[in-house]
């Protein structure tokens, strides 16, 4: 039976920050060809302001360098690569969430490294020295691209530090930050600086051991920043690493939960809060994110996140990745919001959607909004269901009356889910190919473009009704649009001439 709902003509501000930053791979990625076209790609669609991602000072990247001569060695600082990378950004129209991380190969104290490309993890062997690199790097960004543009850039102090991410204790960490952060303000005060970016283990032990020694040790602190992932413990066979999720709404719960760590430190209480990675899994090889599920389970998280976070950095936009190894395939469990040969999925239109989502809230519940912005409405629904059970789940149905906004409207649906923008069965559908052919690249390109229809709404004591269904694991846009209708102006204009217009 559909769920029916009056929406208010008037409602309250939509906290919307899906597009505030979005993920990536190491930086030095971005040097690859199909990383740029995945970028441009996304940034037609959704333009993220910010994007955010590991390596700054990996090797690949070959800032920290050393010279030798007479047979003294002197440091040098090569920005050959970063130039690159930032221009790239910047021509993309999206700008750097900087993580000062990893350990260059000169300043590394141990041979603890993460990942397929080896970032070390381990602390430096003179602080003194990482302030060095990092206030020259920044002292280059702003010869390069003026101090007005790099003090829009938000910096943030290595990545999870709480897990093997960082082979020193929580008290090296504070003391990296520290250096750190001093060395940021001292190329510029205005230069936004946080951290501890943690995830998962230990979070009241590190959010509170952190907010106290920055307080005690006034320590320059503009944000906090954490991760969030909603996968429970994996178990890994041959090529995949699988999960059960648990509820996306953990998620808000642990933003609520950050946030009341916050308000107990009134230093600390008003800052922004930026989530610099989060996904339902944390395995770049986990069949989930390819799927028509995670595209309805992560709109869950969007609908909400904003009123706790101001930013929710989705890790990553694009499955030039190579934490586990080069791909071993087109679709092989990637974080990416775009999969290899350019083919987006499911989720690329989670954040689509809800990049075209009003500035004002009407109605909420948990599997949809109605928001209104500039003379339309974007309503968007999603119904997530884990199917290893086997089991979908009935339809969600809606009647939704909502004000006139004319005598006429139309109403454009895009749904996402089964037979339609869901590339990865259609993958399957060809045999699982390895590597595509031409002709197994268009048409797995073109199976991932939502079905658009459209139906014309017409106002009746002052509303328009539409009803919506929902099915298991999709996720929908519709936007109503006011409409002019012209056809008196066209004479002799006779519907059944047209073999059945209306």
């Amino acid at each position: 039976m559909a769920k029916q709902i009056k929406v208010p003509g008037t409602g309250k501000p939509f906290k919307n920050n899906a597009a505030y930053c979005v993920g990536t791979g190491r930086m030095g990625l971005a040097l690859q060809k199909e990383y740029i076209d995945h970028m441009e790609m996304v940034q037609d669609a959704i333009h993220f302001r910010y994007i955010r991602g590991h390596g700054l000072f990996c090797d690949d990247v070959g800032i920290c360098r050393e010279t030798e001569m007479d047979g003294k060695k002197y440091p040098f600082y090569n920005f050959t690569y970063l130039d690159r990378i930032m221009d790239a950004y910047l021509a993309c129209g999206i700008r750097p969430f900087l993580e000062l991380g990893f350990m260059p190969e000169r300043l590394k104290t141990g041979e603890q490294t993460v990942f397929y490309w080896k970032g070390n993890v381990t602390p430096p062997v003179s602080y003194e020295k990482w302030a060095d690199l990092i206030k020259n790097t920044l002292t280059h960004l702003v010869e390069r691209y003026g101090i007005e543009e790099v003090i829009t850039w938000p910096i943030e102090v290595w990545n999870e530090p709480n897990i093997p991410f960082w082979a020193g204790t929580m008290e090296e960490y504070f003391k990296l930050y520290d250096y750190s952060a001093k060395a940021v303000k001292a190329v510029d005060v205005r230069i936004q600086v946080g951290g501890p970016a943690i995830c998962g283990v230990e979070t009241e032990k590190w959010l509170r051991g952190f907010f106290e020694h920055c307080i005690k040790n006034n320590s320059p602190l503009d944000f906090i920043t954490r991760h969030c992932y909603t996968a429970n413990t994996p178990t890994t066979r041959g090529h995949y690493t699988y999960h059960t999720m648990r509820d996306p709404a953990i998620m808000i719960d642990e933003l609520k939960e950050t946030r009341k760590y916050m308000s107990d430190y009134p230093e600390i209480a008003d800052m922004p809060l930026h989530i610099t990675e989060f996904n339902s899994s944390y395995s770049p090889t986990c069949p989930i994110h390819d799927t028509d599920f995670n595209a309805a389970f992560i709109a869950r998280i969007l609908s909400e996140a904003g009123d706790y976070a101001d930013s929710y950095s989705y890790w990553t936009f694009s499955d030039v990745f190579e934490e586990s190894d080069v791909p071993k395939s087109i679709f092989h469990g990637g974080f990416g919001l775009v999969a290899l040969g350019s083919i987006k999925k499911p989720t690329f239109y989670t954040f689509e959607f809800f990049s075209k989502a009003g500035r004002e809230l009407l109605y909420r519940d948990d599997n949809l909004i109605v928001t209104k912005d500039a003379g339309k409405y974007v309503i968007i629904g999603w119904n997530a269901h884990d199917m290893r059970d086997h089991q979908p789940t009935p339809d969600d149905c809606y009647t939704l009356s909502l004000p006139a906004l004319g005598q006429q409207a139309i109403a454009v649906k895009k749904d996402v889910g089964g037979a339609h923008a869901n590339p990865v069965q259609t993958w399957s559908d060809l045999g699982k190919p390895r590597n595509l052919n031409k002709e197994q690249l268009k048409i797995l390109q073109a199976s991932a473009e939502p079905c658009q229809t459209d139906t014309k709404l017409f106002e009746r004591d002052g509303m328009y009704e539409i009803e919506l269904t929902i099915p298991c694991n999709h996720l929908c846009m519709v936007e109503i649009l006011p409409v002019n209708d012209q056809t008196d102006t066209y004479l002799g204009f006779d519907p059944d001439e047209f073999y059945g217009l209306v």
